[in-house]
């Protein structure tokens, strides 16, 4: 029997696979575990499965002598030190795979609201306001036939590009590689540089992992390429935009506005933005269906269950 900590309020039936088998200390709770709960209770702990809103870095590490495995509940992990994981053979993993489709559907719920104007019509409507129809009230962006932009092509940018096709929508594309010509034509989908996508996509939405590379990758510059009538989403990670400089933008009106699921300074928002009428703002709710979150525990746990017996985890970020 070995020792495990549970970061998060998962249900106990996601559990038992290894409750049965190991011991668990659970965050019965659903805010976040503060840093210093976590450093205090590692000390003893064989695994961790952690959150997406936990820091995992070398203090910490420094802390748990016989950590072996750190299961993170999310696609990213960001928040975890990996290289400082791997010089003390600590096993990290990841949920990929079962939230392609949560995401790119609320991707896609973000361009229609901030398009179509949903969430001020939805707050008119319910403040009483709503006293007749005229015909130029609330005028929103087409979406049919519409530039989509896509930054990052991986499963998720995938998928929204699939998506974009019901809507009649040219897709354009960066990637740090370039897809093959055959898997550009099943997706119709093409490639751009990145100014040439900034410059003449009308929904530009990003779907990139968080590196130091990818860190602003939106900043002043690019959102100065983007033209006034252009959109801006965001279900990737907050920091991959400069959100001072997208502040500016949005409210100087340099673009047209913001679907945003995900923050710079998460759960922190940049004083200002809540007041802006042309931006949507989301609780980071791109994965938050039942059936994905619950895959995303069932695989956290068949991650750390096999880590734990000496296996290497089906989704093992730095096995080799």
């Amino acid at each position: 029997m070995m020792n495990i900590l549970v970061t998060g309020n998962l249900p106990e039936d996601l559990l038992a696979p290894i409750s049965q088998v190991h011991a668990l200390s659970v965050h019965r709770h659903d805010h976040p575990m503060a840093y210093a709960e976590i450093s205090s209770a590692i000390n003893d702990k064989d695994g961790l499965l952690c959150m997406i809103t936990d820091r995992v870095d070398r203090h910490l590490l420094d802390k748990a002598p016989r950590l072996k495995v750190i299961a993170n509940f999310g696609v990213g992990y960001n928040n975890i030190d990996v290289a400082e994981a791997s010089k003390r053979h600590i096993m990290v993993t990841n949920t990929p795979d079962v939230l392609t489709d949560a995401t790119a559907d609320l991707t896609f719920a973000l361009i229609l609201s901030v398009g179509r104007r949903v969430v001020p019509g939805d707050r008119y409507t319910r403040r009483g306001k709503f006293r007749y129809w005229a015909p130029f009230h609330f005028l929103g962006a087409e979406i049919t036939g519409k530039t989509l932009g896509l930054i990052g092509m991986g499963r998720i940018g995938a998928a929204v590009a699939r998506r974009a096709a019901g809507f009649d929508m040219p897709v354009l594309y960066h990637n740090r590689r370039r897809l093959p010509s055959e898997t550009e034509r099943a997706l119709g989908v093409d490639y751009a540089d990145m100014e040439a996508l900034l410059s003449r996509a009308d929904f530009v939405s990003l779907h990139v992992p968080l590196t130091q590379e990818t860190r602003h990758l939106i900043g002043a510059d690019q959102l100065a390429m983007m033209r006034p009538e252009a959109y801006l989403i965001n279900t990737a990670r907050g920091p991959v935009v400069d959100e001072l400089a997208l502040l500016s933008a949005l409210q100087e009106k340099a673009i047209a506005g913001a679907g945003l699921d995900v923050y710079e300074n998460e759960p922190n928002l940049t004083a200002g933005l809540t007041a802006l009428e042309n931006v949507v703002l989301l609780p980071h709710m791109g994965s938050a269906t039942e059936g994905t979150r619950r895959a995303m525990g069932a695989i956290a746990v068949e991650n750390m269950a096999a880590g734990l017996e000496g296996k290497q985890p089906p989704h093992c970020v730095n096995c080799h």
